[in-house]
């Protein structure tokens, strides 16, 4: 099983921990034990894997953290493992964090069996960062966050590397928290350093207030408009493919009906819309797929009508829905002005596609 098997694997693991490992020894039996062994550690070799790790740190006695993983008989990483279903910013990790000043280590790792929180001393030496420079997280990853994490598996571990870039990815990392809570709820400063760039007028409280909703609405123009960009070339070739086919071509009885229906512009704008949606929690977007029907557009997962994602009725010339299910695949009609606003509903179709993966 190659790393991105055992990744899907895990996931899968993970997500039946969430109902059913409520302390910390199950989680760690969940999905931790088995993390590490898809790191290529043997988690039943002390000599690679010791549980309990015990030293002495300062005047404390005898403090003990989770896991510490050996390679070629050095201690290359510790491990601090919390019950999966604690929030990772909110765990106290002290002896992870005191230990890290004591122990020849770079490299030290905090999880609740479902995230997975790097740490290095990029900022002082000796002292681990308060913040991860690293977080993989088992509900939502992509090829890129895989191939950040081969790089901690044992065979291929080296520190050198990894800690090259570690700074980098620290700090993008940071940059990126940082905007996505200015893209939901700007502050008032963030919105005067935007709104010099194109206001004449003086920065008063009125003029913040005025300006807080065109600042949300660029981030998702740009949002948009980068997606787009991307999904242009895309629905370019998958339009000539649907535009191909011999004259010699015939329809049989059986697809005559279907073969009338014409799937618009506009459906398969939506259709790539919904793609783009799907590629946070998707790796693979071609597993969302379109089935044209006389009065709504179904977009599928998998090609599987029994997992229905959402529907299009945009037949209609005055008005268009987006059909969203819930648990019990009961479709809800919710009515969009343009294409565009499906991104509204990013959510719910996000939900929607978990639940089935």
């Amino acid at each position: 099983m190659d790393l991105t098997d055992g990744v899907r694997d895990l996931a899968k693991r993970a997500n039946v921990g969430k109902q059913t490992a409520q302390t910390e020894e199950a989680t760690k039996n969940a999905t931790v034990l088995p993390f590490l062994r898809m790191l290529g550690f043997d988690v039943f070799d002390i000599r690679q894997v010791i549980p309990e790790y015990t030293a002495d740190v300062g005047v404390k006695k005898g403090e003990k953290v989770d896991y510490a993983l050996k390679i070629n008989d050095e201690i290359k990483m510790l491990v601090e493992a919390k019950p999966i279903n604690t929030e990772l910013s909110e765990a106290q990790y002290t002896q992870l964090y005191r230990y890290f000043s004591v122990e020849d280590v770079r490299i030290s790792l905090l999880t609740n069996g479902r995230q997975y929180w790097f740490f290095s001393d990029i900022d002082e030496p000796n002292k681990m960062d308060r913040l991860p420079f690293f977080m993989f997280d088992l509900e939502s990853f992509d090829d890129a966050d895989i191939k950040e994490l081969a790089k901690f598996h044992r065979e291929k571990f080296n520190l050198e590397a990894i800690l090259s870039t570690a700074a980098n990815m620290k700090y993008t990392h940071a940059a990126a928290r940082y905007l996505n809570s200015q893209m939901r709820d700007p502050e008032d400063e963030f919105v005067k350093l935007i709104g010099r760039q194109f206001y004449d007028g003086n920065m008063t409280r009125t003029a913040i207030e005025q300006l807080r909703n065109p600042v949300i609405s660029a981030f998702e123009q740009i949002i948009r408009d980068r997606i787009q960009d991307r999904l242009q070339v895309a629905f370019q070739s998958e339009g000539d493919a649907h535009a191909g086919g011999s004259e010699g071509d015939e329809v049989e009885g059986d697809d005559l009906e279907e073969s009338e229906i014409e799937t618009t512009e506009e459906e398969w704008q939506g259709f790539y819309i919904v793609r783009a949606i799907a590629s946070n929690v998707l790796e693979e977007v071609d597993r969302v797929t379109i089935r044209d029907q006389k009065s709504y557009c179904s977009i599928i997962l998998d090609d599987n009508n029994r997992q229905p994602i959402c529907r299009l009725w945009f037949n209609s010339q005055k008005v268009k829905h987006i059909g969203l299910f819930d648990e019990g695949k009961n479709e809800d009609k919710n009515k969009i002005k343009k294409v565009t606003d499906i991104y509204k509903y990013k959510e719910k179709i996000q939900e929607t596609i978990k639940r089935y993966i």
